[in-house]
């Protein structure tokens, strides 16, 4: 298999985030797509390669232009304001009950913050998304990574894995949050939809629910987006994943989620993943976009559910049963001594190679699952 990998992830160089009011160690850190590559590399089943630069357009196809700029701009402004933090990190957020009973033409005479903070709750969503110098740059870098990987699908090749950080799955059209910035995952299913002319499928199997992928393709009919997740009335993004969110205009019936209840096992994990993917056979097109997160499994610091590296060499291997072309993009997964073998699981399953666990020891090895 085809991996797309670029270091320059390294620069986004992230050690504290800010969860409640509380500043802790950063979960999103560089260790974790190092980790996944290690894995991959020693499996020697894996081809590593880097990106090609494609540029703005296909961000723009997706994103506001004021986020990309307010990225690009976000760190110099910060330091030329004088803020002495290592990050930037919003404290205030222009909610709608901030704004209630004002009228839509007053709100939208309304100019964007000058000040780097201001700026920063402008374009995000949460406290949870430090920005650092090299952020702008990783996160370029992340989409180009995203976009070659699916050059390759489109070239010939039946899959291919982009080996993405920072993640996307959060970043809405004009938002960042929940360590996202640019969603690759929309960005590449946008560029699919325009190179073929086909419906394009997003599967997503990250413990939380792809909120800004869904905005961005809500009223869309072209993109269909299935996702199982943690129920939000009890995990973050805590606004959006319910059940009856399935669309409206030409998007109606085209967005799918699957809230999952705490403890959620190998067995029960399995059945809706079946459910996901019938309802993506029964979508046109030959072309899906995983976006694969592994904060689904039993011991990730900061999810509830309960697989194991085993089944997620079956989930691989069901959704390629799909007969379908796989353009595969890493979003989260934060228990870090079971990354890469998480990852190399799922995607030796989606391969068609059997499971073959690593040694509990060596290039983040599951150990014991239990």
């Amino acid at each position: 298999m085809r991996v797309v990998y670029s270091p320059a992830h390294l620069a986004h160089d992230v050690v504290t985030e800010t969860v409640l009011g509380a500043a802790i160690p950063a979960n999103e850190v560089a260790e974790r797509a190092e980790l996944i590559r290690r894995a991959l590399q020693a499996d020697g089943g894996f081809v590593l390669e880097s990106p090609t630069e494609h540029g703005t357009e296909p961000i723009l196809a997706v994103h506001d232009p004021g986020l990309l700029r307010f990225l690009e701009e976000a760190w110099p402004a910060a330091r030329a304001q004088s803020i002495p933090r290592p990050s930037l990190i919003a404290d205030s957020f222009p909610t709608f009950r901030l704004f209630e009973g004002m009228s839509a033409e007053f709100l939208a005479s309304r100019p964007e913050p000058t000040a780097a903070a201001g700026r920063a709750a402008w374009w995000g969503f949460d406290t949870a998304n430090p920005l650092v110098a090299g952020t702008v740059g990783a996160a370029r870098a992340a989409v180009d990574v995203a976009l070659t990987a699916v050059d390759i699908v489109l070239g010939g090749e039946r899959v291919a894995y982009g080996l993405c950080r920072p993640p996307g799955h959060h970043a809405a059209r004009s938002m960042a949050g929940g360590y996202c910035f640019l969603n690759n995952a929309a960005i590449a299913a946008e560029a699919l939809v325009r190179a073929t002319g086909q419906r394009v499928a997003i599967l997503d199997v990250d413990y939380h629910h792809g909120n800004g992928t869904q905005q961005i393709f809500w009223r869309r009919g072209d993109v269909r987006y299935v996702s199982l997740h943690a129920d939000p009335d009890r995990q973050y993004p805590y606004f959006l994943g319910r059940e009856d969110e399935v669309g409206e205009g030409e998007g109606t019936g085209a967005n799918l989620n699957i809230p999952l209840p705490a403890g959620t096992d190998d067995d029960t994990y399995l059945a809706a993943l079946d459910r996901g993917l019938d309802a993506i056979a029964e979508t046109p097109g030959d072309l899906i976009v995983v976006s694969l997160g592994f904060d689904t499994y039993g011991h990730d610091p900061i999810g509830d559910f309960a697989l194991t590296t085993a089944v997620y060499h079956e989930c691989g291997r069901r959704t390629a049963a799909l007969g379908r072309r796989l353009v595969i993009l890493q979003e989260g997964g934060y228990y870090r001594p079971a990354l890469g073998a998480n990852a190399r699981a799922w995607l030796r399953g989606a391969e068609g190679r059997p499971f073959d666990p690593l040694p509990a020891e060596g290039f983040g090895a599951a150990g014991s699952d239990r």
